[in-house]
C-alpha cells in the first residue's frame, strides 16, 4: 500500500503477522485494480456488498474524518490523482524538501470541504454493505495504517510486549518491563531528533517529506487541502500526535499539519499533546491541556526527568539535530 510495516514482538503464539498484512494489502490497496477497495470504487451501485474487513476499514476512515471535522477526508482520491499521486511511490525517491519549500506558494491553513462528501458514506454491518453515492471514490491510505497497527497490536498484546509500525503510525504495548523507545526522525536531516519512552498507546507522525514529487516544475505532496483539492502548504512540514490508539494519533497528526502552526497548536493542546515542526525546521512541543492519561493508556512518569522534555507526559531525550519526522519503535533500554 505504498509503505513499509515493521513489527517487533515478544511472542506471537501463532499470530501470522505477514498474512494479516497481506490480507489488508489484497483487500484495501488503491494501487491494485483487483482489490476490494478498487472494486468498491468502480461499482455503479449505491449499496455495495463488502467483506467485514473492508467495512471495518471504511468505518475507521469515517471515524478519522469525524474526529478531525473533515480535515482528514477519505473522499479525496480524485484530487490525489490530479496532483500526480496515481501510483505507489514506495520505491520512488522523494524530491528535495528544501527546494520544495523555497518554491512553495504562500502558506495558509487547510480547511474541510464545504460539500463534506464523506458524510454521505455509511457502513451498514447488518446488511453487509457500504452505502455511498455512485461514483464517489474512497482512499483509505492514511487511516488504514493506524487502523492496521491497532488491529495487529490487539492480537499480539495478549502474548507480551509488542510494537507495530505502519509507515510511521505506531501502536506499542509494554504491560511489563521497560517502556518502548520511540525515536522520531528529523524531516530535513533524517537524524534522530527525539526519543520518547512509551508504555502503551499510539504515536503517529504526518509529514510532507516522504511523498514529495516534482512535476512540470512544481512540487506536490500527498496531504491535500480538502477545500481546494490541492496539496496543502501550511507552514508546517511535520506533526506528531499522541493518542490512546494509532488510528486517532494518525488522524490528529495529519489534521494538525493541515491546520498550520496556530490551528495545529490548538488541536494538539486540546487533545493529548504532540510536536509541530515548522518550515524552518524549528520544533515546537505542544503540551496537552488536560490531565495525563492513566495507566491504561500512554504511560506518564510521576517525576519529570532532568533536562528538556517534549512536555507531553513522557521522558524525552533530544538529539543534537532538533526536529521531528517519522517514528520507529525499539526495545526500551532506559
Amino acid at each position: 500500500m505504498g509503505t513499509v510495516a515493521r513489527v517487533v514482538r515478544e511472542s506471537d503464539r501463532g499470530v501470522d503477522v505477514a498474512s494479516v498484512f497481506a490480507e489488508i494489502e489484497r483487500r484495501l490497496s488503491r494501487f491494485d485494480p483487483r482489490s476490494d477497495l478498487s472494486r468498491l470504487n468502480a461499482d455503479p451501485r449505491a449499496n455495495v456488498p463488502a467483506a467485514p474487513l473492508v467495512r471495518a476499514a471504511v468505518a475507521a476512515a469515517l471515524h478519522a474524518a469525524s474526529l478531525t471535522g473533515g480535515l482528514v477526508d477519505p473522499t479525496l482520491l480524485g484530487a490525489l490523482r490530479r496532483a500526480g499521486y496515481s501510483d505507489s511511490r514506495a520505491h520512488v525517491r522523494a524530491a528535495s524538501l528544501s527546494r520544495a519549500l523555497d518554491s512553495a506558494p504562500p502558506r495558509r491553513p487547510a480547511q474541510p470541504a464545504m460539500a463534506a462528501e464523506w458524510r454521505t458514506v455509511e457502513v451498514d454491518d447488518r446488511a453487509g454493505v457500504i452505502c455511498r453515492p455512485p461514483g464517489l471514490e474512497l482512499d483509505l491510505g492514511g487511516s488504514v495504517k493506524g487502523w492496521a497497527a491497532d488491529l495487529l497490536a490487539a492480537r499480539l498484546r495478549r502474548h507480551g510486549r509488542c510494537a507495530v509500525d505502519c509507515g510511521g503510525d505506531l501502536r506499542v504495548v509494554a504491560t511489563r518491563g521497560e517502556p518502548w523507545e520511540v525515536r522520531v526522525r528529523h524531516p530535513l536531516t533524517g537524524a534522530t531528533a527525539l526519543t520518547l519512552l512509551v508504555r502503551s498507546g499510539g504515536v503517529a507522525t504526518s509529514g510532507i517529506d516522504a511523498r514529495l514529487w516534482e512535476r512540470d516544475g512544481e512540487f506536490a505532496h500527498h496531504l491535500i487541502d480538502p477545500a481546494t483539492g490541492s496539496p496543502a502548504w501550511t507552514g508546517l512540514i511535520a506533526a506528531t500526535a499522541l493518542a490512546p490508539t494509532a488510528l486517532d494519533a494518525e488522524a490528529l497528526a495529519k489534521a494538525a499539519l493541515l491546520s498550520g502552526p496556530a490551528g495545529g497548536r490548538r488541536l494538539l493542546a486540546a487533545r493529548d499533546g504532540g510536536v509541530l515542526v515548522h518550515d524552518d525546521g524549528n520544533v515546537e512541543p505542544v503540551t496537552r491541556e488536560r490531565s495525563p492519561w492513566d495507566s491504561r493508556s500512554l504511560a506518564h512518569t510521576p517525576s519529570w526527568p532532568t533536562g528538556p522534555t517534549a512536555a507531553v507526559g513522557f521522558p524525552v531525550t533530544p538529539s543534537r539535530a532538533g526536529g521531528l519526522g517519522a517514528a520507529r519503535a525499539f526495545p526500551g533500554t532506559a
